[in-house]
């Protein structure tokens, strides 16, 4: 199939992979963040320990998530620029509200059981 009739849209296409990569490293980046602070202040109770640990590993399993679905928007955008079918999708941006959204809570419960004396 001849893309050359498409380029602009390829390569567009390409910048928004490229530009949820970057987002799903921030989201895992954010998670070992909350790890490393969290181990290195001198407050380490169980409890805080199991919610930082939990943080860590759900911006992990949400990094990659990002990145796979971020993959499979990306090969089916190419298909439908290709068909002349392209529809834009709501569903990756609901599913990144929720997972941002998701982080803040998460870091707004372990804020409060810190601070709690």
């Amino acid at each position: 199939m001849d893309e050359s009739k498409y380029i602009q849209q390829h390569l567009a296409n390409e910048r928004t992979y490229l530009a949820w990569i970057r987002t799903a490293i921030a989201i895992i980046g954010v998670g070992f963040l909350a790890t490393t602070l969290h181990f290195n202040t001198p407050m380490n109770e169980f409890l805080d320990n199991t919610i930082a640990m939990f943080i860590s590993l759900f911006s992990l399993l949400m990094g990659l998530l990002t990145i796979f679905f971020a993959t499979f928007v990306y090969y089916r955008n190419r298909k439908a620029i290709n068909s002349q079918t392209f529809h834009s999708s709501y569903k990756i941006i609901f599913y990144m509200t929720f997972i941002i959204t998701a982080i803040l809570v998460l870091f707004g419960i372990y804020y409060f059981f810190v601070n709690t004396p």
